[in-house]
């Protein structure tokens, strides 16, 4: 049995020297753009650190500040760079790799469906390796505390204690609060849980008693956010009311969201495609791939048919995809297919795989090469993107959104010489200028970055920067990759008299040294502030 756990260990070790390696070169490899998203949570750190107490992601309630919470305790031991974001979620992908050993080990009693789970997590696909390296306000978090959740579901369905129902309450507030997505397994675990204990009615409604007191605990930040501010708007953006913006009925809604889960969800979820285009990851490796995944999942789910232990364990995983198939067809939250939505499957399809891997009584040849085909795949496809840049491993989907941010250092410099250090810009530029010239060049977005001119203020997410550019007695505009948006602000120079000069740096051109100053809605851009 020693012999047993030192192995287990050091194939573990192993794994985890593995993907933090994976980890650290993208980190340090300058492959994968700084996003906007990720400069909001490295801003939120930084007035962390100054004494602000944000509740939720900048310009929204959902989404809370654990992330930025987090980041701002890296800042304090390490500076304010954007490697120390990416690093503490890389911490968070070690907690998950972790806890996927033991939850295999917990869920199907044996420590090499762990270890091949976690195997496959080490390298995983494009859509997993992207989100869990760079920070999106709470993907990490919502991932780890689900394996958490589910490591305490399967503990308890064995044993009540009274600190696990505590704690599983407590981790499932906190998720609501730091990333709603949490619920996908939360909701599951629930009915699992319910559905054992059904018939011991006295143990149940305890278990539930310290599960809601955790929760009313955990999820402190968020109810009390509501008492101050109203519950409407924040129940209303926890449904997904923020990415509703689909003008047709809730039926033929819910039928496009179908298909897009069939058409672009499924590549993404099986890494056959990146999150950010429609186009296939190493095609020659695809079969392969496809094949160790049929294989593997229907060798499992014939094994949940015949052995108990097995069947508990699989209909858990498995109630955590269907609440997320569900909630990403039936709700707002299914316009965007692009891969982040799917996180919470990787490792419920991970441990099936597993299972299937280690109990089943295929062929060893057979089960071998059927991992051999996915992880190879996921190598191929990991270093396919992670060494192709432009684009890189990057979380902008949108065209117009994809910026070159090697001239990002240029770009700070040329404005500090010229002395414009307010203005105004789009979301993708504001942001990411503020954090990486430590708050010296405030550009609010308050510009279009759709060719097409639409503009919504949610982009403006921080008011303060706000007032410090309507202090100022000059601006300057900074524009990328919209030769429309660029007609409109000469134009309205020209309307209003201004001279002006221009730059162009990469993707980004530059409007500056203005004869006056203006404002966008005197252009007729965006809306009034």
């Amino acid at each position: 049995m020693k012999k047993i756990i030192k192995l287990e260990f050091l194939i573990l070790t192993f794994i985890i020297f593995v993907s933090m390696g994976w980890k650290g070169w993208l980190i340090f490899s300058g492959h994968v753009p700084f996003n906007a998203d990720e400069a909001v949570v490295g801003l939120m750190a930084r007035h962390i650190l100054q004494g602000e107490r944000p509740v939720f992601f900048y310009g929204q309630s959902y989404m809370g500040s654990l992330d930025a919470g987090l980041v701002s305790l890296g800042f304090l031991l390490f500076g304010e760079h954007i490697w120390v974001i990416r690093a503490v979620q890389s911490l968070l992908y070690l907690g998950l790799l972790l806890t996927t050993y033991f939850l295999g080990k917990e869920m199907f009693s044996s420590g090499g469906v762990g270890l091949i789970a976690a195997g496959l997590l080490s390298i995983p696909t494009v859509n997993m390796t992207l989100y869990t390296t760079v920070s999106l306000g709470g993907y990490g978090e919502a991932l780890l505390l689900g394996n958490f959740i589910l490591l305490l579901t399967v503990r308890l369905w064995r044993r009540f204690r009274v600190v696990e129902a505590f704690l599983w309450g407590g981790l499932a507030g906190l998720g609501l609060w730091a990333n709603a997505l949490t619920m996908v397994y939360v909701v599951p675990a629930l009915v699992f849980l319910i559905v054992h204990h059904r018939q011991n009615i006295y143990k149940m409604g305890k278990m539930f008693l310290w599960i809601g007191l955790g929760g009313l605990l955990g999820a402190f930040p968020w109810w009390w956010y509501a008492l101050y501010h109203g519950w409407y708007q924040l129940v209303a953006e926890l449904t997904g009311s923020a990415v509703s913006v689909e003008q047709v009925p809730w039926l033929a809604r819910s039928g496009l969201h179908l298909v897009y889960f069939v058409l672009l969800g499924i590549p993404v979820i099986f890494g056959l495609r990146p999150p950010w285009a429609v186009e296939w990851l190493a095609f020659p490796l695809i079969p392969f791939a496809v094949a160790g995944w049929g294989i593997l999942l229907f060798a499992c789910a014939r094994l949940a048919r015949r052995q108990t232990e097995v069947q508990k364990g699989y209909r858990l995983l498995l109630g955590v995809g269907v609440t997320l198939i569900v909630g990403f067809v039936f709700t707002a939250f299914g316009v965007d297919p692009s891969g982040r939505y799917f996180l919470p499957l990787a490792v419920p399809l991970a441990l099936m795989v597993a299972t299937g891997a280690c109990y089943s009584q295929l062929p060893r040849w057979l089960r071998s090469a059927a991992l051999m085909g996915i992880v190879s795949f996921q190598v191929v496809g990991n270093l396919q993107t992670g060494l192709t840049y432009p684009p890189g491993l990057t979380t902008q989907f949108h065209a117009p959104t994809i910026i070159e941010h090697r001239y990002d250092e240029e770009l700070i410099q040329f404005l500090k010489d010229q002395g414009e250090t307010r203005g105004y810009t789009h979301y993708w530029v504001a942001y990411p200028l503020a954090f990486q010239s430590s708050e010296s060049l405030l550009f609010v977005p308050r510009l279009p970055y759709h060719t097409d001119l639409r503009y919504t203020s949610r982009d403006n997410r921080y008011a303060p920067y706000d007032d410090l550019v309507k202090s100022s007695l000059r601006v300057a505009y900074i524009t990328t990759n919209n030769p429309a948006l660029d007609r409109l602000i000469t134009d309205g120079f020209q309307r209003l008299g201004i001279t002006w000069k221009e730059k162009t740096i990469g993707d980004y051109h530059i409007f500056y040294a203005l004869s006056q100053k203006v404002a966008p809605e005197e252009l007729g851009i965006g809306e009034k502030p």
